[in-house]
């Protein structure tokens, strides 16, 4: 079926052609310079699906490349352990403005290196070795930082897991309240990798009330349709917000937090220096670029047609024969159990892998073996809508019904589907 032409509003990339940096690059080491022409071609002739992966703008990438890499800058802005920081003080300054004033937080860190490095801050800030804490258990769609045995969130604190109820996949909120009230944590934290339903932040806020704990919002993967106004906002209800800066927000791999005034201090200080050392403030400077990018009108309309998207593409992949977790979306996630196709998780990402469509398993809640996520995102950036949707599902199910005979006609049609939406022009 034919792509349709996508609105500026939601295509919003330009031409990047390869500068005078990347012949440089490929003049002194071509090894290294082939593998990123191979990456960007991988990227460009499959589909990316992957939830947390997303295209960055140019401009975003032209920070990261830029002369901000060369700088050292422990500390924060007017209070730095280096000399020369007057650049990047502004760069970090700007980035913490645009930040706050997108999500309507009090206080913005924008220093964590990850998700992972806010949420190690946020635990560093509020919590001692040895506090409980209640937290989405790691089959239902928690994150390693969320009580994993091989993170340091498991050996250095005492997890209690909440899951969803068994027939509609939805958080279990009496499950909840009965945990806090048995386990007394010092904090609560909210948010999941796979979970694809809106946390209902306020109910989350009265349980941290009723049991006397900080109130922690995961928020990474919904953080760029909260910006968009696509998804509802953690910073009014939670004592803290960590969050990353890539996957819908559409910016750099990083981290950042957002807190009340009253927290800033201690958060501030458990970033640098007790969980960090130097800031990376080539990152910080592309962090300000995508801020800046998410307060806009297109960002918006982009960020509404990844939920669309998902949304589509669900249904349909439901239609097909996949069991859709919770029945459906309201984010850029869809987590679903391709046992009635006759595979599991694993084996559907081969097959899936072979035809050119990239995606993640994940657990299934009270199931055996694994499932599948994958999310809109990135398909979305490219300009993508409902109507490539629905043929990705096509795409999807006629690769898992295919073990070798046809595959290669699949990824034929994958990469031509593709070819229509190149990432980057140029």
């Amino acid at each position: 079926m034919p792509a349709t032409a996508a609105p500026d509003a939601v295509h919003t990339q330009t031409p990047a052609p390869p500068g005078a940096d990347f012949r440089a690059l490929h003049r002194d080491d071509p090894q290294i310079a082939e593998i990123l022409l191979g990456e960007l071609a991988r990227q460009s002739d499959s589909l990316q699906l992957i939830a947390a992966e997303n295209f960055t703008s140019p401009a975003v990438l032209a920070a990261l490349g830029s002369s901000l890499a060369n700088k050292y800058a422990e500390g924060y802005p007017g209070a730095r352990h280096h000399g020369g920081c007057e650049l990047v003080d502004a760069a970090e300054r700007i980035a913490i403005e645009r930040a706050a004033a997108l999500f309507g937080a009090e206080h913005a860190n924008v220093q964590p290196h990850s998700g992972s490095s806010a949420v190690l801050a946020a635990y560093a800030a509020l919590l001692k070795p040895g506090d409980t804490v209640l937290a989405m258990g790691l089959p239902y769609g928690g994150h390693l930082t969320h009580g994993s045995p091989a993170n340091f969130s498991g050996r250095w604190f005492d997890f209690v897991g909440y899951g969803v109820d068994a027939e509609t996949g939805l958080i279990d909120y009496d499950q909840i309240r009965t945990l806090a009230r048995a386990h007394r944590p010092k904090a609560i934290v909210c948010g999941s990798i796979s979970y694809p339903r809106h946390p209902d932040y306020a109910a989350f806020r009265e349980l941290a009330d009723e049991a006397g704990a900080y109130l922690i919002a995961d928020a990474a993967h919904p953080m760029g349709l909260i910006a968009g106004g696509a998804a509802p906002s953690p910073v009014p209800y939670a004592d803290v917000v960590c969050a990353t800066t890539h996957k819908v927000l559409r910016g750099p791999r990083g981290g950042m937090i957002l807190c009340g005034a009253e927290l800033a201090e201690r958060i501030d200080r458990a970033v640098f220096p007790f969980t960090q050392g130097g800031a990376q403030m080539h990152t910080i400077a592309a962090k300000a670029v995508a801020f800046g990018e998410a307060a806009t009108p297109a960002f918006s309309a982009y960020a509404h047609q990844v939920v669309a998207n998902a949304r589509v593409l669900a249904d349909a992949l439901a239609a097909g024969g996949c069991t859709v977790l919770t029945g459906g979306t309201d984010t850029h996630l869809i987590s679903a159990d391709t046992a009635p196709l006759g595979v599991d998780g694993k084996v559907a990402r081969g097959r899936l892998a072979a035809a050119g469509i990239v995606l993640d398993t994940c657990a299934l809640p009270y199931g055996d073996g694994r499932g599948i996520r994958l999310g809109t995102a990135a398909v979305t950036t490219q300009g993508m809508r409902e109507p490539e949707m629905a043929r990705i599902a096509e795409l999807f199910t006629a690769a898992m019904r295919e073990e070798s005979e046809g595959a290669g006609k699949i990824r034929t049609e994958v990469r031509e589907l593709a070819g229509r939406f190149p990432p980057y022009q140029g």
